[in-house]
This record gives C-alpha cells, sequence and structure tokens, in this order.
C-alpha cells in the first residue's frame, strides 16, 4: 500500500507539473512574441546536421557550386546552383565564374525558396534539385538569412529582400532564358511575396509555382495539424496575435491578386502540415482573381494513396510532363 501510494503521488504530481506548463506556455508566446516567430520559422532546426554547406558534392550534387552574395550590409546568404543535365560533365572541376556564366546558355532557370527548418541540403530539397537538373533547369536556391550558413536575423520582410536580390542576380546573368519561381510550404509565403512586388515594377516571373502552399499564416497555424492548442479558450489571441505583431502574415491569399504570370499550384491530399484545403482554397482565389484573367492557373492535387505527403511530389513520374 505504501508503494501504490508513493507512486500515485509521483504520478499526480507529474500530472499536475504538466498541465501547469501547459497552461502557461500561452501567456508566455503572448508575454513574447519572438518565441512564435521562432516557431513559425524554425531556422534553429538545422537538418540534416553535421554537414558542409561548402561541399554540395557531399550530398550528391557533383554539377553544383556554392556561392555566397551580399543582399544588404552585414548580411550574406549561401547559394547553391545547380547546372541542367546537358552541362554536368563540362562543368567539373569549373569555378564559380564558369557557373555564373552557365546560367546565359539556353536553358531555363528555376529559383527555389524552401520553406521553414533545415537547410538548402535538405533530403527532399536536394531530391528535387537533382528531379530538376534532369529535366534542363538550372536550379538556384539559397538560405535565408538566419538559415544555415547565411547571417542575419530571419523576418519576412528579410527572406522577401533575399529572393529579390538572388532574382535579380540571376536576371543580370540569364539573358532572355526563362526564369521561374519554385516555392514550397512557407517558401510559398515568400515566393508570393517576391513575385507581388516583381509585377508591381513590371518585371514578372515567368511562372510561378507553388508547392504544398496555405492561404496566410493565421490560418495555416489554426489548421495545423500538430497544434495542441487549437481548442484552447483564446486561441487566437494567445498564439495567432503574436505572429502578426511580430510582423509576419505571408499573405498568399491578397498577393495572388496582385500578380500577373502563370500559376501552377502541386498539393498532395494527404499533406500533414499544410492541409490540403488550404492549397485548394488558394487556387480558388486566384482562379477568379482579374490579375491572372491573361494567364492560366493551374492545380495538381496527388492523391492519398501516393503518399506523398507534405515534400515528397518530387518522387511523382507526372512531374516532368506536369512541369512541361
Amino acid at each position: 500500500l505504501y508503494r501504490r501510494y508513493g507512486l500515485w503521488f509521483r504520478l499526480r504530481k507529474l500530472i499536475i507539473w504538466l498541465l501547469g506548463v501547459y497552461i502557461a506556455i500561452p501567456f508566455l508566446v503572448k508575454l513574447c512574441p519572438a518565441i512564435q516567430a521562432k516557431l513559425v520559422f524554425l531556422n534553429f532546426v538545422r537538418v540534416p546536421y553535421f554537414i558542409d554547406l561548402k561541399r554540395p558534392q557531399d550530398q550528391g550534387l557533383n554539377h553544383t557550386c556554392n556561392y555566397y552574395l551580399q543582399p544588404e550590409e552585414d548580411i550574406t546568404i549561401g547559394v547553391w546552383h545547380t547546372v541542367p543535365a546537358a552541362l554536368w560533365k563540362n562543368a567539373r572541376g569549373k569555378d564559380q565564374l564558369w557557373f555564373e556564366d552557365a546560367l546565359g546558355s539556353s536553358h531555363p532557370v528555376i529559383l527555389y525558396l524552401h520553406g521553414n527548418a533545415g537547410t538548402r541540403g535538405g533530403d527532399h530539397r536536394v531530391e528535387l534539385y537533382k528531379v530538376l537538373s534532369s529535366l534542363g533547369y538550372h536550379v538556384v536556391t539559397f538560405d535565408y538569412r538566419g538559415w544555415g550558413d547565411s547571417i542575419g536575423s530571419p523576418s519576412e520582410r528579410g527572406m522577401t529582400y533575399d529572393a529579390l536580390h538572388v532574382f535579380d542576380w540571376i536576371k543580370a546573368r540569364s539573358g532572355d532564358n526563362p526564369v521561374y519561381i519554385w516555392g514550397h510550404s512557407l517558401g510559398t509565403g515568400v515566393a508570393t511575396n517576391l513575385v507581388r512586388r516583381l509585377c508591381e515594377r513590371e518585371t514578372p516571373p515567368d511562372a510561378l509555382i507553388l508547392e504544398s502552399p496555405f492561404t496566410n499564416i493565421r490560418e495555416e497555424a489554426r489548421s495545423h495539424p500538430f497544434s495542441i492548442y487549437r481548442y484552447f479558450p483564446g486561441f487566437d489571441w494567445f498564439f495567432l496575435d503574436p505572429i502578426t505583431t511580430s510582423g509576419i502574415k505571408f499573405a498568399n491569399d491578397e498577393n495572388v491578386k496582385y500578380i500577373s504570370c502563370s500559376l501552377l499550384i502541386l498539393h498532395a491530399e494527404d499533406d500533414p502540415v499544410v492541409p490540403f484545403h488550404l492549397g485548394k482554397k488558394l487556387y480558388n482565389i486566384a482562379a477568379t482573381s482579374r490579375s491572372f484573367r491573361d494567364y492560366k492557373v493551374q492545380f495538381v492535387p496527388f492523391h492519398t494513396d501516393l503518399g506523398y505527403r507534405h515534400k515528397y511530389i518530387y518522387r511523382s513520374p507526372e512531374l516532368p510532363r506536369i512541369l512541361r
């Protein structure tokens, strides 16, 4: 009986402690909005660990060059440039100048904007670069300030400015070759911010591709399956308002109303991170927007049985046909 009482006492104490932490976290987030910003960006999660981002060849990218660009003073971002399959053999042993000149070859360019957490060397991202490279595209990707080995503190404004800087850097070297913007997950928010700005200055990309997009960051946070506080009283006040207070909106639903270029949306029905219905909702907003009246807008769903979830659409054998 004594042992049982002691076990029950310790269990009850643990339950009370866990309940106290559960209740305290919303107040902590409300008092420190920077916590919620970190949970949105997850830039401190570097996966895979212990890789040298200066050596993309260690990830099987033998036809890739690592650059460092400086969008602003005291800000440096790490960039990878993978050449298309037709240039793989010529790329061996070449320096940065050769890779930059190669952007002027007669191949389209994809600027890839990754999602939160991890780096430009993430496994699923590397696999996508390989697929796109094999299809004949230059692939340029980078880590936003505060991610990977890029220097600076993350913010929506900063991420968008980094993307704009890389886009302009590409256009200065690619001549008349098509340049497409591809955003994934949180990167779709950066992508629509970027393309809206490009359209406003009348230099739109040739197309925008959104993989696993959401409507806006508040709806994504409210719909996120991993949110254990969705039904907590005052959820919006405790968790969503601090996101807005931190200047984070990623308003894809608003941005698409000001975008004038072809749009392709890819979304898996079994996506556990960004619910499928948010991608479909974004498509419906874009398809009825006047800004797209002269451009093609397409939504491509991937059935649950395929198991592509949030980040494996690159495995689809239909992807080459879809992109064409």
